[in-house]
């Protein structure tokens, strides 16, 4: 294999201003050794991997990064900017660039290569020295590790942001020998058997420091101390953490957040902290006798935490990973004080961005929405097939097919109309998890499994005292609050293994049940009640301003939040036996509006190509398909790229369709299909004509509003027309 960085993919004087210009010129590199294929198709990779989550990091450090197929091997080039580069990091732009390409197919010695340079971006020495750099070759081989960097401090005037404190003070306390690049892939630790030594942390790059759980010739029994925070503290106990990190790639934020816990830790004196890392190498799992010895538990994690079941009933801190990065001290001393209030979690914790309470110093409007989201999230699969096989009925059954008897006790094999009774009765069946789905996964949202039992039971009673879509979101924030306040109540070990099977059930249900069923579910009935009958009774202008209503709403953010809310209340009024005609014109409305972003982007880089970037115009063509299946995120590429052009006009299609849809008449008894559910709609040709409309409307107004910005500089893209922060950089507006 060739070395995996060179001097000639490193660039000491980067004249990008952009991350998208900066990614575009490190990849050229590439794509001139033969290491990168298709540069467009990479780069749409990088891109895709940075919409999940900005790759900057504290201390002027940008890591874009993925895995992508049009990588031949795996490779790194670096690139040092004069001015800064905004890569999204909270102390501002990043003056250095490492842009991580790693093949779809890459073995585990590869990505354990890139998991190196993760940890070592934590060394300030290593940092330091690629600052003060001054030829390519000499940067190349600090990367590679061919070169170690002299234990000096950041030279003055390099105009580079120093790491945080708390970053600092931990690389100070690490040791001077850690770890750098191998240039080849790093001995096996894990012994013959594949089985890792004691107190391994889960990755084979960086030896056990002083404080963890063991060492290559040592096996620490249970509960025993056996490092050497134990001496240092004069035989007091330290105390034991357990963590695990993951991000969406596994490659360079995972193993960043463990060296920066195990940092974190060695400098706190009397913490023995080991680290899982659920990386795209795989991970090995934490000996369950370390596990089971810990005091505390720290989740820092983008995706899914594997097996996270393993870390029941004990105080966890669950965040993002970038918060592993930069706040690990601050994590380490929060969990130290939920273990002294006695806090722990009956269950493990939440796996999601979307299904996590939030980080620390998210407001409530925050954490509210992402609560939500989880519930409307794990709904939209149940609308979706329902309203398709209700849908499918009617049209093989005919709209008496609601009036047909049980499939049980009358099915004709060779009847059309029995074949539209069972696909009627199995979509009505699919409708009737809609509320329950939607209460119990916003409580699994807020306090994770716990949650799932009282949520499902106050979304089965907002059903049965018809209080709706409304009374599923009211039983579904109380379920969670419910569990939660059960959980910050101290209670002794003894009783912690049967705290998420037997207690937290029988409690949180019959408390939400109580309220459901005796104190809010009335009111909230009779608000459902009156939400239904003015539904109903909308007519003229009243209905076409709420159709330009729902479409702006639709194309606000492209399947976000505030799309999901307009989308959740067009089926919540068709997810019923007899839907109202006002009912079905809503979700027609909203299905039409949520088609015309993807479709106007598509036929405007058809139209005028000039106008978008080589990239933009491949992702039009997928567009096409996209928006005809009722895709609202076809457009997201484009909005990314350029928001403050693309929404605003994907809005005004969006509610020109919405009103003109309304003002048709159409109507629609699927949740979903697009354009393959156009027999289904009342008035097809005029529905199709408001489709047509808003697309053209959209269409025109971005190629318009494209046309009158200054040229951008070959190979950007568009030309962000907001100003630079002072020290340099460029500030992106980030879509909805």
């Amino acid at each position: 294999m060739s070395e995996m960085i060179t001097a000639d993919l490193v660039d000491l004087d980067l004249s990008a201003d952009t991350k998208e210009a900066a990614a575009r010129a490190l990849a050229e590199r590439m794509a001139a050794l033969g290491r990168v294929t298709d540069l467009d198709g990479f780069l749409a990779d990088v891109a895709a991997r940075e919409a999940q989550m900005p790759t900057g990091l504290d201390g002027g450090i940008g890591i874009p990064h993925c895995r992508s197929a049009y990588v031949t091997e795996p490779t790194l080039a670096f690139g040092r900017s004069g001015t800064g580069i905004d890569f999204g990091a909270p102390d501002g732009p990043a003056d250095l660039i490492f842009l991580i390409a790693a093949p779809a197919g890459a073995d585990d010695a590869h990505l354990t290569i890139l998991s190196s340079l993760a940890r070592q971006l934590m060394n300030a020495e290593f940092t330091s020295a690629l600052r003060a750099a001054d030829d390519a070759a000499t940067a190349a081989a600090l990367v590679r590790g061919d070169r170690p960097p002299a234990p000096a401090a950041a030279p003055a005037g390099s105009g580079a942001s120093a790491p945080d404190d708390s970053a600092a003070a931990s690389n100070a306390a690490a040791s001077a020998d850690a770890a750098a690049v191998p240039s080849a892939p790093a001995p096996d630790r894990t012994g013959q058997d594949g089985t890792p030594a004691p107190g391994e942390t889960g990755g084979v790059d960086t030896p056990p420091a002083p404080g963890e759980t063991g060492g290559a010739d040592t096996t620490p029994a249970p509960g025993d101390t056996g490092g050497a925070d134990t001496a240092a503290a004069g035989g007091a106990r330290p105390f034991r953490i357990v963590a695990v990190t993951s991000c969406p790639t596994g490659i360079a934020h995972t193993y960043m957040a463990a060296e920066s816990l195990e940092n974190a830790g060695r400098a706190a004196g009397d913490v023995e902290i080991v680290v899982e890392t659920q990386g795209s190498a795989g991970f090995t799992r934490l000996d369950p006798a370390v596990v089971a010895a810990a005091d505390g538990v720290i989740f820092a994690h983008d995706v899914p935490v594997r097996d996270k079941d393993r870390f029941a009933g004990k105080p966890t801190v669950d965040v993002g990973v970038k918060a592993g990065i930069s706040r690990a001290a601050e994590l380490i001393s929060e969990v130290r004080g939920k273990a002294e209030r006695g806090e722990v979690t009956a269950g493990s914790a939440p796996g999601s961005p979307v299904e996590r309470t939030g980080e620390s110093g998210e407001g409530y409007g925050t954490k509210l929405r992402k609560w939500l989201m989880s519930g409307v999230s794990y709904m939209v699969p149940f609308v979706a097939a329902g309203g398709l096989l209700i849908a499918l009925g009617f049209a093989i059954g005919g709209y008496q097919v609601n009036k047909a008897p049980s499939v049980m006790d009358h099915f004709m094999w060779m009847q059309a109309d029995s074949w539209g009774a069972l696909f009627f009765q199995i979509g009505g069946v699919a409708f009737g998890f809609l509320v329950p789905v939607l209460a119990g996964y916003i409580a699994y949202g807020m306090a994770d499994r716990p949650g799932l039992v009282p949520g499902f039971v106050g979304g089965a009673i907002s059903l049965t005292i018809n209080a709706g879509f409304l009374g599923g979101l009211a039983a579904g924030l109380i379920a969670g609050g419910v569990v939660l306040g059960i959980q910050r109540v101290p209670i002794p070990a003894a009783l912690r293994g049967i705290m998420p099977v037997v207690v937290i059930p029988l409690i949180s249900a019959a408390i939400v049940g109580f309220l459901m069923f005796v104190v809010i579910g009335k009111p909230i009935a009779s608000a459902q009640k009156g939400m239904t009958d003015w539904l109903n009774g909308l007519t003229g202008t009243n209905a076409v301003l709420l159709g330009a209503l729902l479409g702006l709403m639709m194309c606000f953010d492209l399947g976000g939040p505030v799309n999901k809310v307009a989308y959740t209340f067009a089926t919540a009024g068709i997810a019923v036996a007899s839907p109202s005609d006002s009912a079905m014109k809503i979700m027609a409305a909203v299905m039409a509006a949520g088609m015309v972003p993807p479709l106007a982007m598509a036929l405007a880089t058809t139209v005028r190509g000039r106008l978008f970037t080589p990239t933009e115009r491949e992702n039009g063509k997928a567009a096409w398909v996209l928006g005809a299946s009722f895709i609202s995120e076809g457009a997201i590429p484009f909005a990314a790229g350029d928001p403050l052009r693309v929404i605003p006009a994907s809005m005004a299609g969006g509610a020109v369709t919405g009103a003109l849809s309304m003002t048709f008449g159409a109507t629609l008894r699927a949740p979903h299909g697009g354009i393959f559910v156009v027999p289904l709609i009342g008035s097809p040709f005029l529905y199709l004509l408001a489709i047509a409309a808003g697309v053209c409307v959209t269409a025109a107004v971005v190629i318009v509003l494209k046309g009158m910005r200054r040229p951008a500089p070959e190979g950007t893209g568009t030309v962000p027309d907001v100003p630079a922060p002072a020290g340099g950089g460029t500030k992106e507006p980030v879509a909805a």
